[in-house]
C-alpha cells in the first residue's frame, strides 16, 4: 500500500504541474479526491489492514493527502493569478473612448391606442373589464345569441381547442361574464386580443385587438348609444368629426348599426373627396359596429329585458391605429421592425 500511495502522489504532483487551466486542475482534483478517486479508494481499503499496519499506513496516507491538498491549492492560486493577468491584458477599458448611448424603447402604437381609448371611456364613467383568451363555447357563442348552426361558428373562421373551448373571436364574452355577475347598472369597456382564422395580409391577421363596450341600466335607448359614441369619436378624432349610423345585423344586438365617421383626410368635402385615398372617395370611414343588446342575451345572463335594456359596441383597434397614425399595412404593427417602431 505504501508503494501505491507514493505512486499516486508522484502522479498527482506531475499532473498538477502540467495542468495549464482551472478546468484541467479541477478534473485532476476529482480523479484524486472524488468519490471514485484513486486516493479515496486507497483510504477506503484501510479497513482490510491488520491492527499493526493500520496506524502506520494511516499516517502515511494522511501525509500524502495533506501534501497533495497543499500542492493543489498552490497550483490553483498560480493559475488564478495567470488567468486574471491575461484578462486584465485583454479586457482593459480605454476610458478615453466616447460613451455608448443606451437605446431607450418607447410605447408600441397599439399600447398607446389602447391606453388612449381607455382614458376616454373612463372619463365618461366606464370601467375597464378583462376576461380569458380561451373561452367556453357558451360564453363565446351561445350566450351571445349565436346558436350551433350560425355561420359565425364555422371552423374555417374560429380556432377550436379541446373540451368545447375556443380562442375567443371577440371580447364580447367579457360582457357576458360581467352581466352574469348580476351587479347592475353596468358601464364597461373590454379591450384585449382576439383570434380568428384569417390569412395574414395588409388588413387581416389571425391575432388582433378589439375593444367592446356595454351599458345596461333601466331606460337605456338608442339615443344614449348615439350620444356616447359621438362624444367618443369627437374626443378621439376632433370636434369637427361627424358621425352617421347605418342599419346592419349582429346576432347579439337588435337593432344593430355600423357607425361611420366623416373622413378626416378630406372632411367629406365634395371638391376633394374623389382624390382622397383614406376614404377612397366616399367621404366616410367605417369605425365600429353597435346596437341595442338583444333581449335574448339579457335573458341568458339572468337580466329581465322588460325591466332593463342596454347598448353595446365593438371596434377593431388596429383599424383605429392605422387611421390615427396613417399606416397602410397592418403587418407593420406586428413585424417588430425597430425602424418603424422608433417613429413612435
Amino acid at each position: 500500500m505504501r508503494e501505491e500511495l507514493m505512486q499516486i502522489k508522484d502522479k498527482a504532483l506531475a499532473g498538477m504541474a502540467g495542468a495549464d487551466n482551472m478546468r484541467a486542475l479541477d478534473d485532476l482534483r476529482v480523479s484524486i479526491f472524488g468519490k471514485k478517486g484513486e486516493l479515496t479508494q486507497i483510504l477506503r481499503g484501510m479497513g482490510a489492514l491488520s491492527a499493526e499496519e493500520r496506524p502506520v499506513m494511516g499516517q502515511i496516507a494522511n501525509e500524502v493527502r495533506e501534501e497533495l491538498e497543499t500542492a493543489l491549492e498552490a497550483r490553483k492560486n498560480t493559475l488564478h493569478k495567470a488567468e486574471m493577468a491575461q484578462a486584465m491584458a485583454s479586457e482593459h477599458i480605454d476610458v478615453t473612448l466616447p460613451g455608448r448611448a443606451t437605446s431607450i424603447g418607447t410605447k408600441h402604437p397599439m399600447t398607446m391606442i389602447i391606453e388612449e381609448l381607455c382614458n376616454i371611456f373612463m372619463g365618461m364613467g366606464y370601467e375597464i373589464a378583462t376576461g380569458p383568451d380561451i373561452e367556453t363555447d357558451y360564453h363565446n357563442f351561445q350566450a351571445l345569441n349565436i346558436p350551433a348552426h350560425h355561420p359565425a361558428r364555422d371552423e374555417q373562421d374560429t380556432f377550436y381547442v379541446e373540451d368545447g373551448h375556443v380562442l375567443r373571436t371577440q371580447t364580447s364574452p367579457v360582457q357576458i361574464r360581467k352581466m352574469e355577475e348580476g351587479k347592475l347598472p353596468i358601464a364597461i369597456v373590454a379591450p384585449g386580443k382576439v383570434f380568428r382564422s384569417d390569412d395574414i395580409d395588409a388588413t387581416h391577421s389571425p391575432v388582433f385587438h378589439q375593444m367592446e363596450g356595454l351599458v345596461v341600466d333601466k331606460g337605456i335607448h338608442m339615443g344614449h348609444l348615439k350620444g356616447a359614441l359621438t362624444v367618443f369619436a369627437q374626443t378621439l378624432f376632433g370636434e369637427d368629426v361627424k358621425t352617421r349610423f347605418r342599419p346592419h345585423h349582429f346576432a347579439f344586438t337588435e337593432p344593430s348599426a355600423e357607425m361611420d365617421i366623416s373622413c378626416f383626410g378630406c372632411g367629406g368635402d365634395a371638391t376633394r373627396i374623389k382624390g382622397c385615398r383614406l376614404c377612397k372617395g366616399e367621404g366616410w370611414i367605417e369605425l365600429l359596429g353597435c346596437g341595442m343588446v338583444h333581449p335574448n342575451v339579457l335573458r341568458n345572463c339572468g337580466i329581465d329585458p322588460d325591466e332593463y335594456s342596454g347598448f353595446a359596441f365593438g371596434m377593431g383597434l388596429e383599424r383605429i391605429a392605422m387611421q390615427r397614425y396613417n399606416i397602410d399595412d397592418m403587418r407593420l404593427l406586428f413585424d417588430n421592425d425597430i425602424r418603424f417602431l422608433k417613429q413612435f
